[in-house]
């Protein structure tokens, strides 16, 4: 099955839940969206999710993220924005290029962190780790260190970096991971959300 027929098939049986790494894209930037009156535009290359953004009255278009050239001009918008897009592609740096090439300045990224403590554990235990199953669709692992090696390989600058992880909830030890998950990312976060810069 290719991915986009996965990724059809994923869409007809779910809705996307917003995740932390979803609100925490949108804390980076909603706010100045709305300040400046600027519009967003949505693309996907799943028809079934393109016709369910657009029942809810959103502007997007179908995308290929494969495609070599997106057909969109050089600096067009202010921010690019892909929540969950680069682990499920086996060439995450194409779409990176395109990505950078339209943005004016500004992009953030999230994707999970497939080397976390949880992981680990579960992988220790013999067990596939969650993120790495395939009903996920994930093509290609991030952690920390490979999505700080891609960014910089492209002379793209982490401005920020946002990440959460387990318990965090919890008024003590959530204090604690925290702390960890910013001071060894691959290893205690559970996902990352970066604001890079051109």
């Amino acid at each position: 099955m290719n991915f986009t027929n996965f990724s059809n098939k994923y869409w007809q049986s779910r809705n996307q839940p917003l995740v932390y790494r979803h609100r925490t894209a949108l804390d980076f930037f909603i706010e100045s969206l709305r300040d400046k009156g600027i519009k967003g535009v949505g693309a996907d290359f799943s028809r079934t999710a393109i016709e369910k953004c657009k029942k809810k009255g959103l502007e997007v278009y179908l995308l290929d993220v494969g495609q070599k050239n997106i057909p969109i001009e050089n600096n067009s918008f202010d921010y690019v924005v892909m929540l969950d897009v680069l682990e499920h592609l086996l060439c995450p740096e194409e779409l990176l290029l395109e990505a950078k090439r339209i943005s004016k300045k500004y992009l953030i990224i999230s994707v999970p962190n497939f080397s976390s403590l949880p992981a680990r554990v579960q992988m220790a235990m013999g067990r596939v780790p969650e993120n790495n199953k395939k009903n996920k669709g994930h093509a290609f692992w991030f952690n920390y260190s490979v999505l700080k090696a891609l960014l910089k390989d492209h002379d793209l600058n982490i401005l920020e970096l946002k990440v959460n992880t387990f318990w965090e909830t919890k008024p003590i030890i959530g204090k604690l991971f925290r702390r960890l998950a910013l001071w060894r990312p691959s290893l205690f976060a559970l996902s990352f959300v970066v604001k890079v810069k051109k």
